[in-house]
């Protein structure tokens, strides 16, 4: 998302920040331990508050891929550890998170945020530090190509921002494509919670909504903090639309759905991977038939994904992974395979400029992962950009169609 903004994914561990060395040593605060050097993954993620659900399952998911890589010895010489810190979905702490990563110097890479809000406070500080980080879950189009990208003018922001989760441009054209084309609906009404997730993603769909032939009857704006939208649910009610599309994420998506419904309109709510959580139909007792799209196929029906899904429910995670879950153990394991370029480029010892020797190596990163093959374009986006399509049928998400959209 997100934003949000999930390639879903994280975890848990706690590891402090003095400077690496090759042996000796260390209480757990980082650093070396016995033979082994440890290397610190940061994980930003809301931790508590009304998107928590989304943010424990990227935490535990990066602590699973840690602990994986730990258990297989896949780096020799290197022990994995995850620090997890909360940023509340406020764009202000995740700025604070970012700084404190950025002090600990064991920390060679961070796995977040959810957010695209928080990552904006986030990405210039982790550049001008040269810290790698990977987001398992922010769409924002702009976050890597600019704001120029709705004119074709794309340009890289930060050389250090990576994500495992496709953008809203193209997550807005698969949703526009599934209404217009597979639900048949050819009257929508716009609705968009004015965070940079939300708003981004109506913006594309819009667009591509209206190229294929759609209309839009009606557009508005929301607080992402309101319950109450009996006023706008009312607006609806009169331009005829055969669905509300929702830029933005399920805590407030829910109740708005519930009192569509309740106003006697029997239409799908259609939002993107901020509305798709376990936690939507538990807020909304009316949610059968709404809908909402997805990064990536549904790891349940992916071969890649059966070890993650089996090793997740072995580790006794009380939380589930949730949509970020695979994007998120991808996005750890993307750092992970990049400390192990650059230990195997430095006569199999973790280089004095640990944060520069990971950042050169992901342009270098190629990897079978849960979601697919992983690997980044010149924008660091993903080179994946395969969609899901769900609908809640019997109070839960189901899959109705994946593939690849058209942008245009």
């Amino acid at each position: 998302m997100r934003q949000r903004s999930i390639i879903a994914i994280t975890a848990a561990l706690a590891a402090g920040s003095l400077t690496l060395t090759a042996c000796g040593s260390r209480d757990d605060k980082g650093g070396s331990s016995g033979d082994k050097t440890t290397v610190v993954i940061g994980v930003d993620a809301p931790l508590t508050g009304d998107l928590s659900a989304l943010g424990l399952g990227i935490k535990n998911s990066a602590d699973l891929a840690a602990k994986t890589a730990n258990k297989e010895g896949f780096v020799k010489g290197i022990e994995f550890k995850v620090e997890p810190l909360d940023d509340q979905a406020q764009p202000s702490v995740g700025q604070q998170n970012a700084q404190k990563f950025i002090s600990e110097k064991d920390v060679l890479g961070v796995v977040g945020p959810l957010n695209s809000s928080v990552s904006q406070q986030m990405q210039k500080p982790f550049n001008d530090a040269g810290l790698t980080q990977v987001s398992p879950a922010n769409t924002g189009t702009e976050l890597t190509q600019g704001d120029g990208w709705k004119t074709g003018d794309r340009v890289r922001q930060f050389k250090t921002f990576f994500r495992t989760a496709t953008t809203d441009e193209i997550q807005g054209a698969f949703a526009a494509d599934y209404l217009y084309n597979k639900a048949k609906v050819k009257k929508a009404y716009l609705i968009d919670d004015q965070k940079t997730y939300g708003a981004g993603l109506a913006a594309s769909f819009k667009t591509n909504f209206t190229n294929l032939g759609g209309t839009i009857v009606g557009n508005d704006h929301v607080n992402p903090d309101d319950r109450d939208f009996n006023a706008v649910v009312a607006k609806i009610k009169k331009t005829g639309a055969e669905a509300l599309y929702y830029g933005g994420e399920y805590p407030a998506a829910a109740p708005l759905s519930q009192q569509l419904k309740d106003s006697g309109q029997n239409i799908p709510l259609m939002g993107g991977d901020g509305v798709y959580s376990g936690d939507y139909p538990k807020l909304n007792k009316k949610a059968e038939g709404d809908l909402a799209t997805s990064v990536g196929k549904p790891v349940e029906q992916l071969a890649s994904a059966k070890k993650f899904i089996a090793d997740y429910k072995t580790a006794g995670y009380k939380d589930a992974y949730e949509a970020y879950g695979g994007l998120t153990y991808d996005a750890t394991w993307s750092i992970i395979e990049a400390v192990k370029l650059a230990v195997e480029g430095n006569d199999g010892k973790l280089p004095t400029d640990g944060r520069k020797a990971v950042l050169d190596a992901m342009s270098k990163i190629k990897f079978d992962g849960v979601t697919g093959t992983i690997s980044f374009d010149q924008y660091g986006d993903t080179t994946n950009h395969t969609m899901t399509a769900y609908k809640i049928k019997s109070n839960a998400w189901t899959p109705e169609y994946s593939g690849v959209p058209k942008v245009g």
